[in-house]
């Protein structure tokens, strides 16, 4: 492979981002077997998972754990923003504001809020806010969340 044509979805160096820079994800629909295949694979087998009978419509659909939903927006960020470019995922602290449930089209905003240049390895560390929406753009979660990212090569 030449080096000489861009490889497309690689994720950004640390370089190339500056502090206030927003980007989205493209948006994807949470399904039934979504949340079937990751409560399974998690052992989420929290009776609001797995009881259709259980919720009597307080949330208005079978309800997606929250960390299928974190989880996703950090497979569609993967893909874009740090792919072969992430080194470490340092940090996150989350809040839930809505349910997902089944059927419910997320995507996210992104902006850059730090980058901080390390000592060593043309690294920096880079944080930047996550806000989650839903396809009626109504947030449903928001995290910060903290890497390492690598520096172009020299």
């Amino acid at each position: 492979m030449s080096n000489a044509i861009p490889v497309l979805g690689m994720g950004y160096y640390w370089q190339e981002l500056q502090v206030g820079q927003r980007f989205h994800t493209v948006r994807r629909t949470i399904t039934e077997t979504d949340i079937v295949n990751f409560i399974s694979v998690t052992g989420m087998l929290e009776t609001i998972f797995t009881d259709a009978t259980f919720d009597s419509g307080a949330i208005g659909g079978r309800p997606a754990p929250g960390a299928l939903t974190y989880g996703i927006i950090e497979g569609l960020l993967m893909q874009g923003m740090v792919q072969g470019t992430g080194l470490a995922l340092l940090e996150v602290h989350k809040k839930i504001l809505a349910p997902v449930v089944a059927g419910d089209t997320v995507w996210a905003e992104v902006e850059v809020t730090g980058i901080r240049p390390t000592s060593k390895h043309n690294r920096a560390i880079v944080t930047s806010a996550i806000e989650i929406r839903n396809q009626h753009g109504k947030p449903v979660m928001q995290y910060t969340a903290v890497r390492m990212l690598a520096g172009k090569p020299e």
